[in-house]
């Protein structure tokens, strides 16, 4: 099977190392890429062995499914002038671009071809992505476990109905930059009661991976998790009530609304 991508960004860039030197046994040979840069292309090429190609038909023409890695702005110039050759060629199109449905690919392509929506997320660059996808009536059992099979090799990817996917949007997309701001503030406290930087946001790291870890694994809820740790009367539930009260949970809350609003009217 052929894997074609249109565009060749940050997270196209990420997928595409994380099937080839990422481990997930894809070979470079059978990727074939084109970006208005030439020089990401190029990038890759040197360090996955992909195939460069000099325009969005001639990746088309080689591909058996195609990745519609470019930005929701730029969808709308992008396939237009290739549309006829993609629905001749009607390879399985996969879409990540942010707030952009089913109906809406389907008017820009066709109905008649198979497609697929997925949203990564930056973390895939070290094969941590959280990736959602749903799909188009006309995708097939075996063309879900391509795309299964595809971004498993960046994270996870889990099947959801496409009214949740906005909300997949906030806390598998946009939720990272809240991990790493929450990530830099408790650091920077460390840092002004004496820890070097580094360190800081070494032990911070650390400590929030393992809490994710210990959510997944230990079937507990958080707050029964937030309980162990806070011994009556003790120095954690103290900082607890000190977050509490300075609406810690209230801003989160804004903020997945702000993304959320966001991306409703993409």
């Amino acid at each position: 099977m052929k894997y074609g991508f249109i565009g060749a960004g940050n997270m196209a860039g990420a997928i595409i190392k994380g099937m080839t030197v990422g481990g997930g046994g894809f070979d470079g040979s059978d990727i074939y890429v084109y970006n208005r840069s030439r020089g990401k292309s190029e990038a890759l090429e040197k360090v996955c062995g992909i195939n460069v190609c000099d325009s969005s038909a001639e990746v088309i023409e080689a591909s058996d499914v195609l990745v519609l890695a470019v930005k929701p702005n730029v969808l709308p110039e992008a396939v237009p002038p290739v549309k006829e050759l993609i629905i001749k060629k009607s390879p399985l199109v996969i879409s990540i671009a942010a707030g952009k449905t089913i109906e809406y690919l389907e008017e820009l392509i066709s109905n008649e071809v198979p497609i697929v929506r997925v949203m990564p997320n930056i973390n895939a660059k070290v094969g941590c992505s959280t990736s959602a996808y749903c799909a188009s009536a006309s995708v097939s059992d075996e063309q879900k476990k391509t795309v299964e099979a595809l971004f498993s090799t960046v994270g996870s990817i889990t099947e959801i109905p496409e009214k949740l996917f906005s909300i997949h949007g906030v806390i598998g997309g946009a939720a990272p930059a809240f991990a790493y701001l929450y990530i830099d503030a408790l650091a920077r406290a460390a840092v002004k009661a004496g820890m070097p930087k580094p360190q800081a946001l070494e032990l911070t790291a650390q400590t929030v991976l393992g809490s994710a870890k210990m959510v997944l694994e230990s079937g507990e809820h958080p707050w029964a998790l937030i309980d162990q740790v806070c011994s009556p009367g003790g120095t954690t539930i103290e900082g607890v009530c000190s977050l509490e009260a300075s609406g810690f949970e209230s801003a989160l809350h804004k903020a997945f609304d702000a993304v959320y609003n966001k991306d409703k009217k993409l």
